[in-house]
């Protein structure tokens, strides 16, 4: 055997075994690839059953009405975690309460133990109190103004108000734009008693009960605290509003 003939030779059983290689990535790949995506499969399921299970819980026990959808993110296509032989734990991560930006832990306790981190979102929709025409601040909000509107909640940084009780009356203390959700920060109580306004002032002892009038030296609404000036004696005293033109001090 010359050197042509073993050099030959030899280039021959490599090819050989480089394609046996091949061939047998081929058959392993897509194994590991179907293996891959059931165990992501898996998880997603997990993940949705036990988000879904967790939301309803909380909003029965917190007696919270309205209707939710639960969505869990997209998982990274490199992932690779061996299957697990047992059924996967999931719980949540963060935050305490099941409603907006969610993170779900999802664990494998076999002999391979892994954990993954999910991200899932929770969008509670609920009846709110939305502007139906602009408001100016410093606006009594009428009946008129304002109605109930389905809203997703667990978008609203700022708060909704649910009863339009909670509304009607109030003053805006900064503009709101038709369709806005109304939030309590942009409300506050509207005054019983203006500036200058004559009030009756009243005082009540043990054995004794005294009216004066007098004159209001700023505004404000029922159960706040005012500067009163008493018309008779001058003297400016602080009294607590109960209606609109009474006050109230202490003895």
């Amino acid at each position: 055997m010359n050197l042509f003939t073993t050099f030959s030779w030899r280039t021959a059983k490599l090819q050989q075994l480089f394609f046996k290689a091949v061939l047998l990535c081929l058959l392993i790949t897509p194994t590991l690839c179907i293996s891959a995506e059931s165990t992501q499969q898996q998880i997603i399921g997990t993940s949705q059953a036990f988000l879904e299970e967790i939301t309803s819980q909380y909003l029965v026990d917190n007696t919270i009405t309205g209707r939710h959808s639960v969505t869990i993110g997209r998982l990274d296509p490199r992932l690779r975690l061996p299957a697990c032989s047992i059924p996967l734990q999931a719980s949540l991560e963060s935050p305490a309460q099941p409603v907006g930006r969610v993170t779900i832990r999802v664990r494998c306790d076999s002999n391979a133990p892994w954990t993954i981190f999910v991200p899932g979102h929770v969008n509670l929709y609920r009846e709110v109190a939305i502007a139906l025409r602009s408001l100016p601040r410093n606006t009594v909000v009428q009946a008129a103004d304002v109605q109930l509107s389905e809203r997703d909640v667990s978008s609203l940084r700022q708060g909704y108000i649910l009863n339009l009780e909670n509304v009607i009356g109030q003053k805006t203390t900064r503009p709101i734009q038709p369709n806005q959700v109304v939030s309590a920060n942009y409300l506050k109580a509207a005054a019983a008693i203006n500036k200058g306004d004559e009030v009756v002032i009243s005082a009540q002892g043990s054995s004794m009960f005294v009216r004066m009038p007098g004159t209001a030296l700023e505004e404000g609404a029922i159960g706040q605290q005012i500067r009163v000036r008493n018309t008779r004696s001058k003297r400016i005293v602080h009294a607590r509003v109960t209606a609109p033109g009474q006050v109230e001090v202490a003895m």
